[in-house]
């Protein structure tokens, strides 16, 4: 029964997260089912992470088979997988050097690093780092500190200083930011974590424009637009860019929990000593993200993401000029909200539930839908369907 292990959880665990009243135990493709037997279409994807889907026999296989070879050893000796997976992510990208990690926070991390490393070195001891208001970095200090969210930071102050948040989409805010101290700007394609804010198509552009004529790193957050997720391969590429740093996470393990940060030649400031991880690429993970990276590829996933994308959209419209409460859908790829006109999310994700459909309630007034990069026009009618059920019921 679901309520014997939600009152497990209670007894034990750590109360820092708002779960959904439901026990998954199994998962296939786009589809999972709870402990009760109920299943559901899942249009949340891990968070974005299970780009090719659950148990796809690609990540299986590749885990199974390197799990009977070497699982762990250290980053003090060379291990093939990790080379490959750094190989098909270099040779796909405008990049040109990686680290891996374990997660997004992580990946963020040593982005921060690297840019404090740079402007010590290149800027004359630079160390500012200008973000985004209504940004998401992490939850590490250091990264909430990046991030621009002040309900985020007030429990937990001092933070780490050194960040300068500024409106999203306005370049006139991170021109006026810049001064000798500034060593990077890091911003996230189009902010997930934010409500899937869509930034204007030449913003992105200029800001990297104007980092380059400052000689200030242009860092791109791709923890959660990247591997496919808004209809090419990297976000950065939808809005032809050309980053110094990029970071990954999430879709990039397709489940199993990995990261990395990359950049140019130029921009890697960092030597030996000066970063580190002990389980940061291991065998296992990296042989199961060159998998999934490789399949993402092969199958041009980014382009499925791209047309799903277009169709659930369309249908998503539909959806509004028939519920007067919904106020906007937007989007880009497989990464769409739904805003309401009021706070409620938490109203409808208890109907979608009900109706057999995961979404994500991103902010109190707008849903998050990220299904698999695979998802198919059937799965995605019937999804539609299964949320106008539930918005029929409010």
């Amino acid at each position: 029964m679901s309520s014997d292990w939600i009152n497990l959880e209670k007894k034990y665990y750590a109360q820092t997260v708002r779960r959904q009243p439901i026990v998954i135990i199994r998962g296939k493709g786009s589809t999972v089912w709870d402990v009760d037997g109920k299943e559901y279409l899942d249009f949340t994807a891990g968070w974005a992470v299970c780009n090719i889907g659950h148990n796809h026999p690609t990540i299986v296989e590749a885990i199974q088979e390197q799990s009977l070879q070497l699982i762990q050893t250290s980053n003090a000796y060379y291990t093939i997988p990790q080379l490959k997976l750094a190989e098909i992510l270099i040779k796909n990208s405008c990049l040109d050097r990686i680290f891996l990690c374990h997660s997004g926070l992580e990946a963020n991390e040593g982005a921060i690093k690297l840019a404090r490393r740079y402007g010590m070195t290149k800027r004359d001891g630079a160390y500012e780092i200008i973000t985004a208001l209504n940004s998401f970095h992490g939850r590490s200090l250091t990264t909430m500190a990046a991030t621009g969210q002040p309900h985020y930071q007030e429990k937990f102050k001092p933070l780490p200083s050194g960040f300068v948040h500024v409106e999203f989409n306005d370049l006139s805010a991170i021109m006026e930011a810049t001064n000798d101290k500034t060593a990077a700007v890091f911003l996230e394609p189009i902010q997930g974590e934010g409500g899937v804010n869509i930034p204007s198509d030449d913003y992105l552009k200029n800001v990297q424009t104007w980092c380059r004529q400052h000689n200030i790193l242009f860092m791109v957050d791709e923890v959660q637009t990247g591997m496919g997720r808004l209809g090419s391969l990297f976000g950065y590429q939808e809005f032809g860019l050309q980053p110094d740093v990029m970071t990954l996470a999430k879709g990039l393990g397709g489940g199993v929990p990995i990261g990395a940060f990359m950049s140019t030649n130029n921009a890697m400031s960092l030597t030996y000593g000066d970063h580190g991880s002990t389980f940061g690429g291991n065998p296992l993970t990296s042989a199961a993200a060159y998998a999934v990276t490789k399949h993402i590829i092969n199958n041009d996933l980014a382009a499925n993401a791209r047309t799903m994308g277009n169709y659930l959209m369309n249908l998503l419209e539909s959806l509004k000029s028939r519920f007067p409460f919904i106020t906007e859908i937007r989007g880009r790829g497989l990464l769409i909200a739904i805003e309401f006109d009021d706070d409620i999310s938490a109203r409808v994700l208890e109907k979608t539930n009900d109706a057999g459909i995961l979404l994500n309630a991103v902010k109190p007034n707008a849903l998050r839908l990220m299904p698999a990069l695979n998802i198919t026009t059937e799965e995605i009618t019937q999804g539609i369907e299964r949320i106008e059920k539930a918005l029929t019921q409010l």
